[in-house]
């Protein structure tokens, strides 16, 4: 499965280019803009799946960093910065890694 069979080329296109600048990441404009608060809580656990590139169950810190380039290729990497900040936003057990449940909870609040 791929994000392009859940989300629009286009919407991911335009989220995409809404954060080409380093530190301009919001992840609650992001999943607005390229689509995904408007699908289902199953929807939402899929693509969580395809961004978990590990397979652990758990997005971690360094899967985060290329959290953009999983929904398009030639993205940027997300800044230290972002990442540390999109980690605390969606961490609530304080674990150091998002769980599905979080990154639903966080997509669909």
């Amino acid at each position: 499965m791929s994000l392009s069979s859940i989300l629009s080329a286009d919407d991911i296109d335009s989220a995409i280019k809404d954060c080409q600048a380093p530190d301009s990441f919001c992840p609650r404009k992001f999943f607005q803009l390229c689509g995904l608060t408007k699908k289902s809580p199953q929807e939402v656990k899929n693509v969580f799946g395809i961004l978990d590139n590990d397979g652990s169950g758990f997005v971690e810190e360094e899967e985060l960093k290329f959290f953009l380039q999983r929904f398009s290729p030639g993205a940027r990497i997300l800044t230290d910065k972002e990442t540390k900040e999109f980690l605390c936003a969606a961490d609530d057990d304080s674990d150091g890694r998002i769980g599905a449940d979080e990154f639903q909870a966080m997509v669909l609040s």
